[in-house]
């Protein structure tokens, strides 16, 4: 828990000595009322008092009560400024570290998992260091000075306030171990739940078109029901601690009055108004330090799910990233791609996904890849820009080895297209010019020119607001072929040395297919562009073919070569085309 702390700066440190500050003026204050008030009460009982000296000491007890609620707000106002400054630094940390994972550490953690610790998590902490400045801070230094002020007043009045935090002290203890088990599940089924709504608003197409909304309500109400039963749980426990309190207060009152009654009964007449004096000022004491303890127990309702909190956002910032930044900018040619003798299999996996994987691609070739589902094309890709780390062998890039690159400086030369077209909310135009939306770089021509090339031009130009038109979160307002388009419209306008197209293609029509290659290779002559494709109408006229079969390569070169000398790829030939449309005589 106390980890987390170790990202609080110089100037938290700073807010919270002044919050600790009025926390002592505040104390101070609250612990001058009953010396006013023992005073009161003696001026009362004393023959020929004023009614000026009991309203000056009246007087002095609302100025003590007003600057104590002045000094709770100052103290409120600092709290809340160190909570909210930290949380959103943290939620930063947090975001940046997943940002930086590899696909090697996001098998670690769900989605849902990551949003919850970035935002539930995130508010749990920031609840107790609100509440904590406040409680924790001034609950220690309200129970001593106190203390220190009823010391020696009557040992059985001392006595009765020990029995009483003694017993209040064994019920937090209880109910924290009864809870904090509890608290930690919490956690994880809030995780549940946020996957299970993740996933069904994700697929609801699917959950309509196969009529199962039913099933997934089914399926949310019981991640539901789980949730809020362990809420109740720990919520119902917790509730006992209120009561309890209050009737540990109200008893500790009539215990003091009683054994004060016994006093002045048995006390000679001399000393029976200063016994009954001490009697309501020990009673006052008294109730400012259980009040003091009942402050701890409102933290320890929050501080063991807190605590659990603090354990899974530490979890996130304090994993390992496997794949870490070179220190090259440049390489030592250009636009040139090899691998030497590559081979990846997944962390904990016994079976390699690709083996002995070697070819190079020079400057304006293209490169196509094809293979059957599962060859390790993507894997093969994905390779390229270290989305995963090669498990044996040497990827270079321009002449340098992709490790002794820094990781921005290798995907600037690279031109990406995934194999699922990703839309991010916002305009055409930010879309395509992803990344660069607030610079100047962003020009218009350059955003026409990538459509243009990425045939997206008569569709985007038929739209309300043509390149300012909204694109929904996940490009839901366009089709399958538009978002590929523009996916590979976002690549050109990058212009990198290098194009990695991942199946980019697969929801265009034969038309678009072909006119788009064909532009494509007219417009980036100059770089190299690495294609995976399952149509061999997109890749027939690379320039050279790498087929793979479970992982290996088994044939490379021309089209019309590999259809004489690679058998998977005269069979994955056959099976699309016609030898007329393969051009063989």
């Amino acid at each position: 828990m106390l980890k987390i702390f170790s990202h609080f700066q110089r100037k938290d440190w700073l807010l919270v000595f002044c919050a600790l500050v009025f926390i002592v003026i505040q104390v101070w204050l609250d612990l001058k009322l009953p010396d006013y008030m023992a005073e009161i009460t003696k001026l009362v009982q004393t023959e020929g008092s004023e009614i000026s000296d009991v309203l000056s000491q009246g007087g002095f007890m609302l100025l003590c009560a007003v600057g104590s609620m002045v000094a709770s707000i100052i103290t409120v106002y600092f709290a809340a400024k160190v909570a909210a400054k930290f949380s959103n630094r943290l939620r930063g940390k947090v975001f940046d570290k997943t940002l930086s994972f590899s696909m090697e550490e996001l098998t670690g953690f769900s989605t849902a998992s990551l949003i919850t610790r970035s935002t539930n998590d995130i508010m749990q902490v920031q609840m107790l260091i609100i509440l904590g400045l406040q409680v924790v801070l001034k609950a220690p230094i309200l129970a001593v000075w106190a203390v220190l002020k009823i010391m020696g007043k009557s040992w059985q009045w001392t006595a009765a306030t020990g029995v009483a935090v003694f017993v209040l002290l064994v019920l937090i203890a209880i109910i924290v171990l009864v809870a904090l088990p509890k608290f930690k599940v919490i956690q994880t089924l809030t995780d549940n739940l946020n996957m299970v709504t993740r996933e069904n608003l994700t697929g609801i197409r699917v959950v309509h078109a196969y009529n199962s909304t039913k099933f997934h309500q089914n399926k949310f109400e019981k991640a539901n029901t789980e949730l809020t039963e362990t809420n109740l749980f720990t919520t119902r426990t917790m509730a006992i601690l209120m009561p309890t309190i209050s009737l540990i207060m109200s008893g500790i009152s009539l215990a003091i009055y009683w054994i004060g009654a016994v006093l002045i009964n048995n006390a000679p007449i001399t000393s029976k108004l200063t016994i009954f004096s001490d009697m309501v000022v020990f009673s006052s004491y008294a109730m400012q330090v259980i009040m003091a303890f009942m402050m701890v127990s409102i933290t320890f309702v929050l501080l063991p799910r807190a605590a659990v909190s603090a354990k899974r956002i530490n979890e996130v910032l304090d994993t390992e990233v496997s794949i870490k930044d070179g220190s090259a900018t440049e390489g030592i040619s250009e636009a040139e791609i090899e691998f030497r003798n590559v081979s990846f299999k997944y962390p904990g996996a016994t079976e390699y996904v690709l083996q002995d994987i070697s070819f190079k691609a020079s400057k304006g070739e293209t490169l196509a890849i094809i293979g059957s589902t599962g060859s390790g094309k993507s894997t093969l890709v994905n390779l390229i820009p270290r989305f995963m780390e090669a498990t044996e062998g040497e990827i270079i890039v321009d002449g340098l080895d992709v490790k002794d690159y820094k990781l921005e400086s290798l995907r600037d030369k690279l031109g990406y297209v995934s194999q699922k077209a990703v839309m991010f909310s916002g305009s055409v135009s930010s879309n395509i010019a992803f990344g660069e939306a607030d610079k100047k770089s962003a020009e218009e021509n350059n955003i026409k020119r990538a459509v243009e090339i990425a045939q997206g031009k008569d569709f985007i130009e038929n739209m309300d607001q043509q390149y300012e038109s909204i694109i929904s979160q996940g490009g839901t307002n366009l089709s399958g072929g538009q978002k590929q388009r523009l996916s590979i419209a976002r690549a050109i306008y990058k212009l990198p040395e290098i194009y990695l197209f991942d199946d980019s293609f697969s929801a265009l029509d034969y038309k678009t297919d072909r006119v788009l290659r064909s532009k494509l290779k007219q417009e980036i002559k100059d770089a190299t562009s690495i294609i995976v494709a399952q149509r061999i109408g997109t890749i027939k006229d690379a320039d050279r073919i790498l087929v793979l079969d479970e992982g290996k390569i088994v044939g490379i070169g021309t089209h019309a070569e590999l259809m004489h000398t690679c058998d998977v790829y005269q069979e994955i030939a056959y099976s699309q085309l016609s030898k007329e449309e393969l051009e063989i005589g």
